[in-house]
């Protein structure tokens, strides 16, 4: 079966003496979201998160916002692929994601 590991972070570390920015960790929140040939929404994100950080192990579609709908016409990520997406907080925001090979 093919998921969409989900990790929400709270914070962008770096800065300063740190040259290389990246998510803070621990993460607020994890979750895994099963990819399908239909729209499948992740549960609501914390309310603390305000950076994703979504890994796919396979061709696929995603969307984010209150109660998104994945669409082949959707942002698409490939096979294996790693993504960062910065959200606002405090919003009922999810992650849908969609099969697109």
């Amino acid at each position: 079966m093919a998921n969409l590991f989900l990790t929400e972070l709270n914070a962008i570390g770096g800065g300063g003496n740190h040259p290389i920015s990246g998510g803070q960790w621990p993460p607020v929140a994890e979750q895994v979201v099963a990819i399908t040939g239909a729209s499948v929404q992740s549960a609501a994100l914390n309310k603390n998160t305000t950076l994703l950080r979504i890994n796919v192990d396979s061709v696929c579609s995603i969307a984010i916002g209150p109660n998104p709908i994945a669409t082949v016409l959707k942002a698409r990520l490939a096979a294996n692929q790693t993504e960062y997406f910065s959200v606002p907080s405090n919003l009922n925001y999810q992650v849908a994601v969609i099969s697109n090979t």
